[in-house]
């Protein structure tokens, strides 16, 4: 069974981040929302979460997935175990998920010098090298991003079908989507 990490840090956008782990549970995935920190996590929004895990540098899935939202994106890509463990991930080849305005994570561990990204307009300038798109959703390698909680559940869509999911048309179907 796949399994799929999604960090939440203080000041998390909840729209991607349930948006995430709603479709990936019902696809019949593994879906952890981990905390940076403590047990309960607040967002950008002001809505506190229960984390089901607590941030561990040797935790090991399939996927992990940054939501944007601020400063949630910001206190991810200011958290050096973050950088760490994204870089290991992308080492192994593993899929990595960013969407709004947490790609600026994958900016600053060095991960999108040279590839296909994008983002929440405003924070082109911290995707290093990069080839910016303007389009819902990009795929470049084992790299997903999409640009805000509007395409949260095109981008979800997206991160099942990476993993191996192959009933993307009758799931979205039945969630009314498109």
């Amino acid at each position: 069974m796949k399994k799929v990490c999604v960090l939440l840090a203080e000041g998390f956008e909840e729209v991607e981040a349930l948006t995430i782990c709603d479709i990936i549970r019902r696809a019949n995935m593994v879906c952890d929302l981990v905390s940076m920190n403590g047990e309960f996590v607040n967002s950008s929004h002001g809505v506190t979460m229960k984390a089901d895990k607590i941030f561990n540098s040797d935790m090991e899935y399939d996927l992990v997935a940054l939501p944007g939202g601020m400063p949630g994106s910001k206190n991810l890509r200011d958290d050096s175990r973050v950088i760490d463990f994204v870089n290991r991930y992308n080492q192994q080849g593993k899929l990595i998920g960013a969407i709004c305005a947490a790609p600026i994570v994958l900016g600053k561990a060095g991960l999108t010098e040279g590839k296909d990204i994008t983002s929440y307009p405003g924070f082109e300038d911290e995707l290093i090298n990069c080839n910016y798109k303007e389009e819902s959703v990009v795929v470049d390698g084992n790299i997903i991003t999409s640009r805000g909680p509007g395409t949260a559940m095109e981008f979800a869509y997206k991160l099942i079908e990476k993993l191996g999911y192959d009933n993307i048309e009758e799931l979205a179907k039945s969630m009314l989507y498109k």
